[in-house]
């Protein structure tokens, strides 16, 4: 008789106390839970040994980047069903439960050894980050992490980003604005908040594939040099300078942070950088920055930001971005980046939340990768293509309900004598560039 579908229903709903708000397709054929909700695809019953042996977050991830479990139907709606059941009523799905010495839990497991099979783990799949052990945040280990997450290939991210290759949250008008102008006006609103002038020398940290570099060059005549340990981003980013007739205004250096010599510069810009920072590190990030600008220049500060824990010795990394998308990644609450930014000397002058427009960005990257999905996995792997469709969707999701926010801080390093150069109306910024 095929049951593992009902089986699998009953045993989620007893861990968890309450009714499973979504269907279940089980390796069998056999299907159980409420008729018209999206549908959770068990393909193949190796996901409930990954889930035996990494119970939570990490063990999911790992059945979904393998192709064992899918999901068929709205994948927002499943997830945000799944996100109120589980992960926002108590954090990871393995802390829903009681603990190891609980009966109920070593009842679930046993039903689960029936169900998946006594085999030995299976090994996790192939685009799991293997870190070096060691401290977060060396120089070779930072670059490791950055090269997992952005040398999957330049083809990948035009498809995904589309013709602006921005990496970051975009700036809408409305939610009918195309994604390429809202990524043009997210890039010349920087331009505007950090006052670029012909020949202003402008340090892009973290620059990308060179969108920031281009546009503060060409419409602002700024000279910039762009920093990243990519690359692939390096190469690409200094091919569009070169096509744009831009080489003798911008410089692309694959370059850590911490080994910028050439200060002072009129402005610094780091765009979707500092999430990379880490903890550990972000005082001397801040510091770094400092000392590079010049008095009375402006940096802008665009960083993901989570909510704070009461304990913040609390926080956890989220498995699955840990293994799979950002490893060594952190995120931090705005008041801490706030204050570090102000121990490090700058004066902060204005803090703009855009949180709400990072939503509607993920959702046209997610629109751009399933409309040519064949290709994306031809580009990169099924299992990355899968990797970056969950991530960008659930990332959606929070944004859309205030469990992580994203944040433009634009900080002065004021001089002793007070003079910021701000305008007394500083949200006015000036009119853009026609």
């Amino acid at each position: 008789m095929a049951d593992a579908a009902l089986r699998l229903t009953a045993l989620a709903e007893e861990l968890l106390g309450e009714a499973l708000p979504v269907r279940i397709r089980a390796w069998d054929g056999s299907e159980a839970g409420p008729p018209g909700a999206p549908v959770l695809v068990v393909r193949h019953r190796r996901a409930l040994r990954r889930l035996l042996w990494k119970p939570g977050e990490l063990g999911l991830a790992r059945a979904w980047v393998a192709g064992e479990i899918d999901v068929e139907g709205d994948l927002y709606q499943a997830l945000g069903l799944l996100a109120g059941l589980i992960w926002e009523r108590g954090g990871d799905p393995k802390d829903a439960v009681h603990p190891v010495r609980d009966p109920r839990l070593r009842a679930a497991a046993r039903a689960l050894l029936k169900l998946g099979g006594a085999l030995p783990p299976p090994a996790p799949p192939a685009e799991e980050m293997r870190r070096r052990s060691g401290p977060l945040h060396t120089k070779r280990r930072d670059k490791e992490a950055i090269s997992h997450h952005y040398d999957v290939g330049n083809d990948f991210y035009e498809l995904v980003l589309g013709p602006s290759m921005v990496y970051s949250c975009a700036y809408w008008e409305s939610p009918e604005s195309t994604l390429e102008d809202a990524q043009r006006d997210k890039l010349d609103l920087i331009c505007r908040k950090l006052a670029l002038k012909e020949d202003e020398r402008l340090l892009d940290v973290g620059c990308g594939w060179g969108s920031m570099a281009i546009h503060a060059a060409r419409e602002y005549g700024a000279r910039v040099v762009g920093i990243t340990l990519s690359r692939e981003q390096a190469a690409y980013a200094r091919k569009r300078i070169a096509e744009e007739g831009l080489t003798d205004r911008i410089e692309i250096r694959v370059q850590d942070y911490r080994d910028v010599r050439d200060g002072p510069f009129d402005a610094i810009s780091s765009i979707g950088m500092a999430e990379h920072v880490g903890s550990v590190r972000y005082q001397e990030y801040a510091d770094t920055l400092y000392a590079l600008l010049k008095e009375g220049g402006r940096l802008l500060n665009h960083q993901i930001a989570r909510r704070p824990e009461r304990d913040e010795s609390e926080y956890r990394v989220d498995e699955f971005i840990d293994a799979y998308v950002f490893p060594d990644g952190e995120l931090a609450p705005l008041g801490r980046t706030l204050a570090t930014l102000e121990e490090a000397g700058l004066e902060a002058r204005d803090v703009e939340p855009i949180r709400e427009h990072y939503a509607l960005t993920l959702r046209h990257w997610v629109a751009n990768l399933e409309s040519d999905w064949a290709r994306a996995v031809r580009y990169t792997s099924p299992g990355r293509a899968r990797i970056w469709r969950l991530y960008m969707a659930a990332s959606a999701l929070s944004f859309e309900r205030n469990r992580i926010g994203v944040n433009q801080i634009l900080a002065v390093k004021t001089p002793v004598s007070g003079a910021s150069g701000m305008p007394l109306r500083a949200r006015t910024w000036g009119a853009p560039q026609e």
